[in-house]
């Protein structure tokens, strides 16, 4: 009898995660972000994080991809800890294994559509395939956009542009903040299921999201509150992603 295959190792592990910001002022309080958080994200699963307005979110994507420091606890990125890295060997890591989708695009303004998807691939060294690019253009709808740069596209085009850069680059893990804040109901859609497939196809995707609809196309809703998981959702509908963001805030309104 054969013995079953172990399971994966987590692409993303956050052992009592706290960030601190220095009081903006000698003599103030330092200001705590993220207290304690513990969490990982497997290979292939669509994780988003919600919460209310200053809950942390963005904080924790940014120091779970490697691109802030965490004042304290731990942080493994594809079994390595960012903090302990040299930059260039973390520039080399991010480069290989992983994509970020943000709300401002973070498109070379210099560069073509075509130029900017290929730009990951080609800083890594590895060879740019001409039909993965316009492959990746065809599936967010802008084949015919390549030449231009991106002041010449809408914004909805830009983070089309910004999507396709991810899904030719294959990362091991995505990270998305916001992707959709910018954009109309129908773009933002077809953003979700271009991250939703990325998933499927063995991609770990993690979203910040204030989208109870984006949320609920998640595996996994992590819900932040205070710097804190205060709980976690399954394969959650909106109603429920709502019931548990606002449900910290009836209960204290309750008790006044």
């Amino acid at each position: 009898m054969s013995s079953a295959a172990p399971a994966p190792a987590p692409v993303v592990v956050a052992r009592d995660l706290v960030k601190c910001y220095a009081p903006a002022r000698r003599g103030g309080a330092e200001t705590v972000v993220l207290t304690g958080v513990d969490l990982t994200v497997d290979p292939g699963e669509f994780v988003a994080i919600v919460g209310p307005s200053g809950s942390g979110k963005s904080t924790l994507l940014y120091c779970l991809a490697g691109l802030e420091p965490p004042t304290r606890g731990q942080v493994l990125l594809l079994g390595e800890d960012p903090a302990k890295l040299s930059r260039g060997r973390l520039a080399r890591l991010r480069r290989r294994d992983v994509g970020f989708v943000f709300q401002l695009f973070n498109l070379i303004p210099s560069l073509s559509a075509r130029q900017n998807v290929a730009l990951p691939a080609r800083l890594s060294g590895r060879r740019v395939h001409s039909a993965d690019v316009t492959a990746a253009l065809a599936a967010v709808g802008l084949e015919d956009r390549g030449s231009h740069r991106p002041g010449e596209l809408s914004g909805g085009q830009q983070q089309r542009v910004a999507i396709a850069r991810v899904l030719a680059a294959r990362p091991r893990i995505v990270f998305a903040d916001e992707p959709t804040g910018a954009l109309d109901g129908a773009t933002g859609t077809a953003v979700l299921g271009l991250l939703s497939e990325a998933a499927h196809s063995g991609s770990a995707v993690i979203l910040v999201t204030h989208d109870l609809d984006a949320a609920a196309r998640a595996d996994r809703v992590i819900v932040l509150r205070d710097g804190a998981i205060h709980g976690q959702l399954h394969s959650p509908t909106p109603a429920d992603v709502f019931a548990a963001v606002h449900a910290h805030a009836a209960s204290v309104g309750a008790q006044r």
